[in-house]
């Protein structure tokens, strides 16, 4: 008998029908992979059997012989809490923030009736799922962790009550190509030792390429292809699963030329980072530790590194975004002031582009104050021709005037992060801080948006710096790869050059870990 099964799923929302006849079982061990971009109904498809979201659903769910169709939420929640697990998309808005990791894993085994659980048991949770320093973990808040370690402790919550079934909606969507093959290979070891059926939710085919047993790939809420994962991406029948993997970034793909480098515009040296340790441990952390990078007018540079190692820090210790302990930044020769000097002069050379686009978009502002807001500091209270430059960074990221009136909330992901790269270009800088700009996207609309950042670099001559975990990324977009491990630079030289022949067993890893992953 399947765990999990659904049978002709329909999901509708204020009468809308969002999601069509959509089938598929999972089994004892097994795991189901739901593929598609954003929008296709990959979320609502798991969810709402579940009661997690406002749709209507229709047709038959059932988890072992239980029909979860029509059940009051009040029977439904028990199920929920003994039988199932949730790892969302997102950890840092998933877990509680002001409750340490051993308060939140403590509520999620007792969940089911269990008994309180020592700390020593809580430990050993973390530890199950890789996490290094358990005992110190438990006392952390979860803005203290890496992205990795975030998920890892949102696993571990989600199968501290042993259930039967996991649902996991884009787990490993932000993380370096390392970090998704050992939370894809710790789900593989929950399955083999728990029975543990997976239902996978991700719009990154290479991420579930090696892992998913089968694939139901969705567009539009309906069901397009289905098959055996090995079967299905070695011979796609339907053409939006075909462009699905020719959409995803390879590193054995073709690389694009890239615009001529200028004269050197930012040198960072010494740059050095530390935080309070959390709880009531004594000392600092170090998170960057002395390192040195430098963009040229023109140039894209790509810092990479394992989740944890230190790139946003760094990024934002340069930009003067986040605090910096000590070191120098030059632009063009000349001394860039620490953080509280910074004047806006200073704040338009350099403009962020952030991970979540929807979460940097203030949702109660329409999408013309989003990006003009920026001006107010550049301009001041005078603001002319505002409505002038608002319209020009619209266009200039391919957005129709009329969007300017609407609201994110009402935008789709590729529309959202447009809007946020209009905003940074709103004051026409000369360089881009690029911080995971696009991991949060589905495959086609990531390699829109990566393009767009290519015609805005040849059109405006603009530098980059971009954060990312993916190589394939990095050696499309950039002229060099800086490699961040534990703080420090621990290798750096040109794209092609750290991929082909990478030194450092860092590097070597991040290789061999998106080699593995491609389709």
């Amino acid at each position: 008998m399947s765990v999990f099964a659904v049978e002709g799923l329909g999901v509708a929302i204020a009468g809308q029908t969002l999601v069509r006849d959509v089938s598929f079982s999972i089994g004892a061990g097994e795991c189901v992979a739901l593929v598609g971009e954003s929008g296709s109904g990959k979320s609502l498809t798991c969810m709402t059997p579940f009661g997690l979201s406002a749709g209507v659903a229709t047709g038959s769910a059932r988890l072992g012989d239980v029909e979860l169709y029509g059940m009051p939420e009040a029977m439904l929640r028990p199920v929920r809490a003994r039988d199932v697990g949730f790892v969302f998309q997102q950890p840092l808005t998933a877990l509680t923030p002001h409750l340490t990791v051993g308060a939140q894993l403590e509520e999620a085994a007792m969940q089911a009736g269990a008994p309180r659980p020592l700390r020593a048991d809580l430990a050993a949770m973390l530890s199950r799922v890789g996490l290094a320093d358990p005992d110190e973990k438990l006392a952390q808040f979860p803005h203290r962790l890496s992205g990795g370690q975030r998920q890892r402790v949102m696993i571990a919550a989600a199968i501290a009550h042993r259930p039967r079934l996991l649902v996991a909606d884009e787990p490993t969507t932000a993380l370096d190509a390392s970090l998704r093959r050992g939370i894809m290979e710790l789900i593989d070891d929950l399955r083999r030792e728990q029975g543990l059926a997976v239902l996978l939710v991700s719009h990154d085919l290479a991420s579930v390429a090696a892992h998913a047993d089968k694939i139901v790939v969705l567009r539009h809420g309906e069901s397009v292809e289905t098959g055996p994962a090995a079967q299905l991406l070695r011979q796609p029948q339907a053409d939006y699963t075909k462009a699905l993997i020719a959409a995803t970034p390879r590193l054995d793909a073709p690389v694009p030329e890239l615009p001529a480098v200028g004269a050197p515009l930012l040198e960072a040296r010494g740059i050095t980072v530390s935080f309070p340790r959390p709880g009531w441990r004594k000392g600092r952390l170090v998170a960057v530790d002395g390192a040195a990078i430098s963009v040229a007018r023109g140039e894209s540079v790509a810092l990479v590194g394992e989740s944890g190692s230190g790139k946003s820090t760094l990024g934002r210790a340069i930009a003067r975004l986040g605090p910096c302990d000590a070191g120098t930044v030059t632009w063009e020769g000349h001394p860039f002031p620490d953080r509280k000097r910074m004047t806006a002069a200073h704040r338009r050379l350099i403009q962020p582009v952030f991970q979540d686009p929807v979460a940097s978009l203030d949702p109660l502002w329409t999408v013309a104050k989003i990006v003009a807001e920026p001006l107010a500091h550049v301009r001041g209270p005078s603001m002319r021709d505002a409505d002038d430059a608002v319209s020009a960074a619209l266009a200039a990221v391919e957005l129709p005037p009329d969007i300017a009136g609407r609201s994110p909330r009402s935008l789709s992901g590729g529309q959202a992060q447009r809007v946020a790269i209009a905003r940074a270009l709103v004051c026409e800088p000369e360089m881009l801080l690029l911080d995971e700009a696009t991991s949060a996207l589905d495959v086609l609309v990531a390699d829109q948006i990566v393009t767009l950042f290519r015609k805005l670099q040849r059109d405006r001559g603009l530098s980059l710096l971009a954060i990312t975990h993916d190589l394939a990324l990095a050696r499309l977009l950039c002229h060099r790869i800086v490699v961040l491990d534990a703080g420090q630079i621990v290798e750096e030289g040109g794209a092609e050059d750290v991929i082909t022949s990478p030194a450092h067993p860092v590097t070597q890893r991040l290789v061999a870990a998106s080699r593995e992953a491609s389709v």
